[in-house]
């Protein structure tokens, strides 16, 4: 059986959500999170997963993070980012970070029900029509699921004493996990890899 996470704070947008899948896909299996850690954890366990619908403005998000996280603990799953977040640049942006698409909140249950079906499909959403993304300058691809929450920590200017109480982790393997965070990204210091983590919008609150 498929399965179809639908990752979104909002209880009414997300029953929208659960019934535009359940009319593209009636016989998935929906599972339904409201923060991102939990999405994360769903997603690393799921069975059969075809398919993320993910808000970006969730509790434990930070900008793109919720992208970057879910897109790292299963690469092979498309994400449709569903969001009231505005501006020209973040569906491009979202698409870099690993999304197959974008779909405005104000979008109507058809054309969000259409997105779905072509995500399922394998085809772009019509909202954000394909365009060849521009190489990122620091690709975050390489980083573990983590490894990325130990650098959003960073970005939220956290020692590691700080990180390792949050992340229930030793200070020891925060500073191993900096050690090779600084390493894929090419940096010197953590204030260079908060700098290049923010130049990827991973601080960017939409």
């Amino acid at each position: 059986m498929e399965t179809i996470l639908i990752a979104d704070d909002h209880p009414l947008f997300r029953q929208a959500l659960i019934l535009a899948v359940s009319r593209v896909a009636p016989q998935a299996q929906i599972l339904e999170c409201g923060t991102l850690a939990a999405a994360a954890a769903a997603a690393s366990t799921a069975q059969g997963l075809r398919l993320i619908l993910l808000d970006l403005k969730m509790p434990g998000a930070m900008g793109y993070s919720g992208i970057a996280l879910l897109h790292a603990e299963r690469p092979e799953v498309p994400i449709l980012v569903v969001s009231s977040a505005e501006g020209a640049g973040v569906a491009d942006e979202a698409r870099q970070l690993g999304a197959v698409g974008f779909i405005p909140k104000d979008s109507d249950l058809d054309s969000i029900e259409t997105a779905i079906a072509r995500a399922l499909g394998g085809r772009a959403p019509a909202a954000s029509a394909p365009r060849d993304p521009e190489p990122l300058p620091q690709d975050v691809a390489g980083l573990t699921p983590t490894q990325l929450k130990v650098l959003i920590e960073v970005i939220d200017g956290k020692l590691n004493k700080q990180i390792a109480h949050d992340l229930g982790m030793s200070e020891a393997t925060v500073k191993a996990h900096m050690t090779t965070i600084m390493r894929k990204l090419g940096v010197q210091n953590r204030t260079q890899a908060a700098l290049v983590a923010r130049s990827l919008g991973l601080d960017l609150r939409h």
